[in-house]
């Protein structure tokens, strides 16, 4: 029988830090909810002392998600400790993740602390902890470049202390899979009362070990991995929940070990997680990219039509992509529109599946086919929204190989309707220029980037562009079957989450 290797997923807190990731708490209950369906174990919902935002966020989890662990990140001082604690206290099963570094280049440089002076920060941290919960997990940050014997000291001393989970990060994605896996077995043997815990990493992916990492941990005896949907995380991400679980599922005989992830649930997820942060997947990612399961080579082909065993480890319906994408037109009605969402793996209350289920009308008068990615950009686009500064009201273009392109223009900023017209080297150009015109954004255009949503003459086209002020990044995404509108909608999307974010970070200040 496998042993259970618990996923602690930290997508809303680690994830959530990197660049262009930012999510208001409406959107974090979503995701939440949406890794409470997927079988995750302990969600890490947020680092409650960082914010107001993200102390509401945190305690809304709390209160909503039933199913799963749910963890407040805390540094070693009392202060993170008590509102990690005010944030989590009303969940069902609450956990304080506190953490310090052990790392002598952490301590020299960034803490100027002995190692004895850390070893008694940690442990006192973890002695407060315990005092509101015995759910207690400590995390010894920068391990892998830490003294190995005065890393299992600090281990041990923790779990007298009350810890029940121990977290061996690679925090600067340093390690390699042989010398992660040693050092998880040299825990094992060298903690005399290791028994007590469970033993967790937390990778990152600098140099694109952070899954073979955390699987060399597994394999040595780690029972609990700390990870993102999509791998998403600060600097090059952390190590990807689907890969994990799927490496585990698909090569079961080679481990004693398993997750409780409902793989089914895992590409719903990775596309929520796109949708909301506007990051996409590469094409070539593992599991949940667009090319995954994708054969286009003749011979692939020709192999797979004889048997899919010759090409396929994995069926695409066993992570929840669909053996066939059409699935519904304007003669549809709203009990299998409704079907065919929850299938999708979405949840919609009775207000949004009207409105969404109106929006698929209208889309389903304009294109001749339906799509599930149609579906899940009305769900994703435009009922799962940030807050609007900015709303686009009209757009009207005029171009062609004889005439100068030109845009006019009808926005709703803040409440009141602007408008105006001009030119530009090309359509797109034009419209940008009157929206920013408009929207009196300073910010600058880094990136535009134009996908077919699916397949036909008549397809939605996706548009991602990323633009930046003042040290702020944020990413836009939109879908029209117009290009033109598509990429306002993706521009305006981005100037929303960039006003989004800075006011995010006033409130904070």
């Amino acid at each position: 029988m496998s042993e259970q290797v618990f996923i602690f997923d930290t997508t809303l807190r680690d994830g959530e830090q990197s660049p262009g990731n930012t999510m208001n708490t409406q959107e974090k209950l979503r995701v939440a909810r949406q890794l409470e369906l997927l079988g995750v174990d302990i969600i890490e919902a947020g680092f409650p002392i960082a914010s107001e935002g993200d102390f509401e966020a945190v305690r809304q989890i709390a209160m909503s998600v039933k199913n799963c662990q749910i963890a407040g990140l805390a540094r070693a001082n009392n202060e993170d400790i008590d509102r990690a604690w005010e944030a989590i206290k009303v969940a069902k099963m609450p956990r304080i993740h506190t953490f310090i570094s052990t790392s002598d280049i952490h301590l020299k440089h960034q803490f100027k602390k002995t190692r004895d002076e850390v070893l008694k920060i940690a442990v006192a941290s973890v002695k407060r902890a315990k005092k509101y919960t015995g759910n207690v997990e400590f995390s010894a940050m920068d391990a892998t470049r830490s003294d190995w014997n005065y890393l299992c000291k600090m281990v041990a001393e923790t779990i007298n202390a009350g810890a029940t989970t121990v977290n061996i990060p690679d925090t600067v994605g340093y390690a390699v899979p042989h010398e992660f896996g040693d050092l998880i077995r040299y825990i094992k043997e060298n903690v005399p009362n290791i028994d007590k815990a469970v033993i967790s990493v937390h990778c990152h992916n600098d140099l694109g070990l952070a899954v073979a990492n955390s699987i060399a941990a597994i394999h040595n005896g780690a029972r609990q991995v700390e990870c993102t949907v999509n791998g998403i995380g600060e600097r090059a991400g952390n190590a990807s929940l689907e890969e994990i679980a799927m490496i585990l599922r698909t090569r079961k005989a080679n481990f004693t070990a398993d997750t409780r992830i409902v793989s089914e649930k895992i590409y719903p997820t990775s596309r929520l997680i796109t949708a909301i942060t506007g990051v996409p997947v590469q094409p070539n990612k593992a599991i949940v990219g667009a090319n995954a399961f994708a054969h286009e080579s003749g011979i692939h082909q020709d192999g797979l039509l004889k048997s899919k065993l010759t090409y396929e480890i994995m069926t695409p319906e066993s992570v929840g992509i669909a053996k066939s994408s059409l699935v519904l037109g304007k003669h549809s009605g709203r009990h299998a529109f409704r079907d065919r969402i929850e299938n999708l793996g979405y949840i919609l209350d009775d207000k949004e599946l009207n409105l969404a289920f109106k929006r698929f009308k209208a889309l389903s008068d304009m294109k001749k086919n339906v799509y599930d990615e149609d579906i899940e950009m009305i769900i994703v686009g435009e009922i799962y929204k940030i807050p609007e500064t900015y709303k686009l009201v009209y757009l009207n273009v005029s171009c062609g190989n004889t005439t100068i392109p030109t845009a006019t223009v009808k926005l709703e900023v803040e409440g009141n309707i602007v408008q105006d017209v001009g030119t530009g080297d090309g359509p797109v150009d034009a419209t940008y220029k009157i929206i920013k015109k408009l929207a009196k954004t300073t910010s600058k255009l880094e990136k535009f980037s134009v996908n077919s949503i699916t397949q036909d003459m008549d397809a939605q086209g996706e548009v991602f562009v990323k633009v930046s002020e003042k040290g702020f990044k944020a990413i836009g995404k939109g879908a029209d079957t117009d290009i033109i509108v598509a990429s306002a909608k993706a521009y305006i999307n981005a100037l929303n989450r960039l006003e989004y974010m800075k006011n995010k970070m006033s409130e904070g200040k």
